[in-house]
Formats: C-alpha cells, structure tokens, sequence
C-alpha cells in the first residue's frame, strides 16, 4: 500500500469521530429532555450538567476533525 493512500484512510477514519460526535450530542440533549419531562422542578438545576456533556461530545468531534485535518495535510 502506497503511503499517500494509507494517509488517506487514516483520515477517513479519524473523520468518523466526527460523525459519532454528532450521535453523542443527540444522546446528551434527549436525556436531559427525558430527565426534565420526568421531573420539571429539577430541569433547571441539570442544565448546567447539560452544557458540560455537550461541550464534551463537541470536543471530541472536532478533535478527531483536526486529526483527520492534520493526516491529510501534514503528516
């Protein structure tokens, strides 16, 4: 296998992260709305908990985007 192809799918996989970044913030966001439907009273004091996990799931996303930025472009 040729580097430049073997540098290419690296990438490619790094670029999954992102994808699955995008799964976890949808599963952050629906626990906190089946959590607040559940119990009203204590939404507000689990908002910021909702921002932590969202941020979390965020970073790793765009971290596996400049890994895969960084396979392509540099490495």
């Amino acid at each position: 296998m040729e580097p430049a192809s073997a540098k290419l799918i690296g990438a490619g996989l790094a670029a999954i992260g992102a994808g699955v970044a995008a799964l976890g913030v949808g599963n952050v966001f629906g626990s906190f709305l089946e959590s607040a439907l559940r119990n009203p009273g204590a939404a507000d004091g689990q908002q910021g908990r909702l921002f932590i996990g969202f941020a979390a799931a965020e970073l790793l996303g765009l971290l596996s985007f400049v890994v895969a930025m960084i396979l392509i472009f540099v490495a």
